[in-house]
């Protein structure tokens, strides 16, 4: 009698002893588990601090347009931008162009491994393919954009101005596309507008920055423009302010202007979500007016100071669902 109690005592401590052992490992996995939960949601916060700060440095006017989207495209517009930083500092940040290629080749094989969801570590490729997974954006838009920026390396002025055009295609225009992805927006009119859009800003963007390409001896207006009212590079270079400098600036403004023109005539069949997407066209729009006030001096001072009001007039624009 005394052993079989002995026997089921011995049976019922190795069961306890089982099932301590087995909550024990339970409760160290739920921990370890927590852990790598907690630790990979402090990483895509630090991913996403990380992009929203780039941006906010580098692109200001982009940064301030993403705030006003849709929470659920707000970060992947932030992504992209960052995205977009990335390339275009390329150029002016390395010494060689063949350093600029391995940059531009990183993204390209960056771009690769997103879509094959595995990402390489690095914040603005987390943010990318966390954006790419969820709203299965175009990987033709993303590589098309590197390529342009890498043909871009050469660092020489564009031929004509619509060598500049096909350039601000084939990079603002796509990211605008991407945009509209991120908005959930098909829409061939909102395409047709995105890509007059787009072409404005890589227009804009290039006479904005002639000050200080100008300063660093570098020239990259139109050369069929400048030949046309016989503007030299070193014209540029000196800062000059005589009138066929201003009648460069003219005729690039102009042709941005004809395609803000253009995009605001599909503005009718465009979908109100895609309009978030073209915020930008009140940036453009306040650099036009303010050229055009300054007699299109493109060194005027005025030019150098931002737009306090920028922020407000983008918010009434996202208000009003208009572009």
């Amino acid at each position: 009698m005394a052993a079989g109690i002995s026997v089921k005592r011995g049976l019922l401590s190795r069961r306890t002893w089982l099932f301590l052992a087995v909550r024990r490992h339970i409760s160290a996995s739920s921990v370890c588990l927590k852990r790598a939960e907690n630790s990979a949601h402090k990483a895509a916060r630090v991913n996403e601090k990380f992009c929203l700060d780039l941006v906010r440095s580098r692109d200001y006017d982009g940064f301030v347009s993403s705030l006003l989207l849709p929470v659920e495209a707000r970060r992947s517009s932030l992504a992209l931008r960052a995205f977009n930083v990335e390339l275009a500092q390329v150029k002016d940040s390395v010494s060689q162009k063949s350093i600029g290629l391995m940059r531009m080749h990183f993204w390209k094989m960056a771009i690769e491994e997103i879509y094959r969801d595995d990402p390489p570590n690095q914040p603005v490729s987390a943010e990318l393919w966390r954006a790419v997974r969820k709203h299965c954006l175009t990987k033709r838009w993303l590589l098309r954009i590197i390529t342009e920026r890498e043909k871009d390396l050469d660092d020489r002025a564009y031929r004509t101005l619509q060598e500049l055009e096909k350039y601000s295609e084939n990079t603002q225009s796509s990211l605008i596309y991407l945009l509209l992805e991120c908005l959930g927006v098909t829409n061939v009119h909102a395409d047709h507008a995105a890509s007059h859009i787009g072409k404005a800003q890589g227009i804009v963007t290039c006479l904005r920055a002639t000050p200080y390409h100008s300063g660093r001896r570098k020239v990259y207006l139109p050369m069929d423009i400048c030949m046309l009212h016989g503007a030299s590079q070193e014209d540029f270079i000196r800062g000059s302010r005589e009138q066929n400098i201003r009648d460069v600036a003219y005729d690039i403004a102009s042709q941005a202007h004809v395609h803000l023109q253009h995009a605001r005539s599909f503005s009718h069949n465009v979908p109100e979500a895609a309009h978030l997407a073209f915020l930008q066209t009140v940036v453009l729009e306040d650099y036009l007016q303010r050229v055009r006030r300054a007699d299109f001096d493109v060194f005027h001072p005025s030019l150098k100071k931002r737009n306090p009001l920028l922020p407000i007039q983008l918010y009434l624009r996202s208000w009003k669902k208009s572009y």
